[in-house]
């Protein structure tokens, strides 16, 4: 569901960025709270997050194909301001190192993938849903229910910033209808996989799971912590060499309805296109010459360690900066 710039007007991309900004800003706030045990924990969830986000998995029947968003599972694990800004620091470097979503767009991307699955799907679904008991049974409801809804929400949410950016080559009814289909399909997905890393979690240190670590907790997250960046290493630099190379969701949606690929229609779509491409050192998970299928899948194994590796390490800094802000005594000047 990464929106390219073609898809919004400057003014819906500015409005939608101003409200990601916001969010941002409460959200390090919130994090400031947050535990420090989970600061390691946040760096390589940000990371398996990123490597699963290279791995499109097909749609059966329908020529598309659908990735792990993975903002619920960030929140679920991490806590939704947490959740937050991980996938925020995720969807930057994919949109500055890889060209995977647009400079302009980024604003909706960080909204539709971030902001519903992390306060929204969260919180009101997924939290309710295993609120009484977190049994196994529940987990899978829950887990399910909210990617579903999540997706549904960050989808329709597409349409709507489309609408508003006057694109008339995309109906409204219709490609509300086609995207909310293939959404629901790759909810699905996303809820049986999110429910399956969330039970893992839960079966060996279920102590983790939430918002804070219990009062009195003296486990090391190392264990976990080495789990998920080789998951990341894996899943990034093995098993994404075998990712669909069906049309994702959204872009499988606008070729359905147009039969044709959008093209920007301003001076700030071009310049900002033009930026893209000289941050880009990897465009589309690859080298930016490939001469052969022995360069591309190297260019694939380069991205998804690569990526990993610098999503890892903004966690990290922003760890860092968050632990430096906590421990200065109030009062205190420079």
């Amino acid at each position: 569901m990464h929106m390219g710039d073609v898809l919004i007007s400057p003014e819906v991309g500015g409005t939608m960025l101003a409200a990601a900004v916001g969010v941002a800003a409460v959200s390090i706030k919130k994090v400031k709270e947050m535990d420090e045990k989970k600061l390691p924990l946040m760096g390589v969830m940000a990371a398996f997050v990123f490597a699963s986000q290279m791995i499109n998995f097909t749609i059966p029947g329908t020529g598309s194909s659908g990735h792990l968003g993975g903002g619920l599972l960030l929140a679920i694990l991490l806590g939704p301001y947490a959740g937050f800004l991980s996938m925020a620091a995720i969807l930057l470097i994919q949109a500055l190192f890889f060209a995977d979503g647009g400079y302009l767009a980024y604003g909706c991307n960080l909204i539709n993938m971030g902001f519903y699955a992390c306060f929204i799907a969260y919180p009101l679904i997924y939290k309710f849903i295993t609120r009484a008991r977190m049994s196994r049974t529940r987990v899978i409801i829950g887990s399910i229910t909210a990617s579903i809804i999540g997706l549904q929400l960050g989808a329709f949410s597409v349409v709507l910033e489309t609408l508003l950016s006057g694109k008339t080559e995309l109906p409204f009814s219709q490609f509300a209808g086609v995207m909310q289909g293939i959404h629901l399909a790759i909810g699905l997905v996303e809820g049986i996989v999110t429910a399956a890393v969330v039970s893992f979690v839960l079966k060996v240190r279920p102590d983790i799971v939430g918002e804070a670590v219990p009062n009195g907790s003296r486990k090391s997250n190392k264990t976990i912590i080495i789990g998920f960046l080789a998951a990341a290493l894996v899943l990034g630099g093995i098993v994404s060499l075998f990712a669909s190379a069906n049309p994702d969701g959204l872009e499988w949606s606008v070729g359905k309805v147009m039969g044709a690929e959008l093209q920007g229609n301003s001076q700030v779509h071009e310049a900002l296109e033009k930026a893209q491409e000289k941050t880009a050192i990897l465009p589309d998970y690859g080298f930016k010459s490939q001469p052969g299928t022995g360069g591309e899948a190297a260019g694939t194994v380069v991205s998804g360690i690569v990526g990993s590796g610098i999503t890892l390490g903004v966690i990290v800094l922003i760890g860092f900066v968050i632990k430096y802000f906590k421990r200065r005594k109030p009062g205190r000047i420079g």
